[in-house]
Order: C-alpha cells, then structure tokens, then sequence
C-alpha cells in the first residue's frame, strides 16, 4: 500500500472514530433494525465512495486526453491510483463477507 492509500486508511479510520464518540450511550443498545440500516448505511457509502473516485478518475483522464490544461500529469496518475486502491479495498471486502457467509451456511446445525 503507498503512502497515499496509508493516509487515507487512517483519515477514514479517525473519522470513523470521532462519529463513535460522538454517539450517546444508548445507541450501542439500539434494535436490530436499526443496526442492520447502520451496516447498510455504511456499505453504500463506502460503494459510493469508491464510485466517485473511479467517476473523477475517468474525468481527469478524459480531461488530459483531450489536452486539458487543468488536468496535468500528476493529478491523473494520482486519481487512477487512488481509485484502484479503493476499488481493490471494496472488493476485499466482498470476499471476506462472501467468505464469512459460506462458513455460516456449511456450519451443521
């Protein structure tokens, strides 16, 4: 992982933090429902994320194909990375919740 993709790890970790802080004690006791609309919440906000940065990448390259000024060199390479990191982070993620559905479905009853 470079530099860039440990930073903003760690970015979204204290923030993730902060809004846990921030939380009244009675939300940790709150019902299933409302647990299953925070997941749900959450994995389409990271989905989205990760959708808007392969957005701007696709723009800044199209930008600089067509001879953009704006769009320089660096900021092309820097966007298409990021958005690889965050796209390969996402797909991780499906396979582990992939992975952690088989094994609850194969265990005996």
């Amino acid at each position: 992982m470079n530099e860039i993709g440990i930073n903003n790890v760690l970015a979204q970790i204290r923030a993730m933090q902060a809004q846990a802080a921030q939380r009244p004690a009675g939300v940790a006791a709150a019902p299933q429902a409302a647990q299953k609309a925070g997941f749900e919440s959450v994995l389409k906000s990271a989905v989205d994320s990760v959708n808007q940065a392969q957005q701007d990448s696709s723009r800044l390259q199209t930008a600089f194909a067509m001879g953009d000024r704006s769009a320089d060199l660096a900021s092309v390479m820097v966007a298409g990375a990021k958005a690889q990191v965050q796209f390969k982070g996402m797909v991780e993620v499906r396979n582990r919740l992939v992975s952690a559905y088989q094994d609850i479905m194969n265990m005996p009853i």
